[in-house]
């Protein structure tokens, strides 16, 4: 494996199923040893933001629903179960389930992407606290706030992965 496919398989999911700009960041030689999260994100960040419109889109659709049916069914990817499970994601109850789902089909329906919360550090309160503020955001300011996001977790899987640096 050549350090490049090295580098896109370790790092590719960061910014989920969106491996497109680990590959983006390793070519434009942006990525520097010894690696470190700080370092790795500032790369990846600048193609993240350097995407068209279309692509940032993608990226945002690639997330799955909070609490919805990829959790149900066990389809999450390994970093975004543990993401939900560690919010209490994966303990709610029937009634607390039911509101995810509801505000989860309002939101796609009104943004064209799921909702997309860094939840570290935040309990399932937290995040439906934000769920309802958020869905009153214009689309131009939501999208904004689901990209800066998305930075963040990408910034926080990075931090489970390598060095702060």
């Amino acid at each position: 494996m050549t350090a490049r496919e090295d580098f896109i398989a370790s790092f590719g999911g960061v910014f989920e199923h969106s491996p497109f700009i680990a590959e983006r960041a390793y070519d434009a030689g942006m990525i520097f040893v010894p690696l470190t999260a700080r370092g790795v994100h500032a790369a990846m960040v600048a193609e993240f933001r350097k995407s068209n419109g279309e692509e940032r889109l993608g990226v945002l659709r690639a997330h799955p629903d909070l609490a919805g049916k990829l959790a149900i069914s066990g389809e999450l990817t390994e970093d975004s179960k543990q993401e939900q499970a560690g919010a209490g994601l994966d303990r709610l109850s029937a009634e607390e389930h039911a509101r995810f789902t509801t505000l989860n089909a309002a939101y796609t329906v009104k943004f064209g992407f799921p909702f997309i919360i860094a939840v570290k550090g935040l309990d399932k309160n937290d995040i439906l606290s934000a769920f309802e503020t958020r869905i009153g955001n214009s689309e131009v300011e939501e999208f904004s706030t689901a990209c800066a996001q998305v930075e963040r977790i990408a910034l926080l899987r990075l931090q489970a992965l390598l060095p702060e640096g």
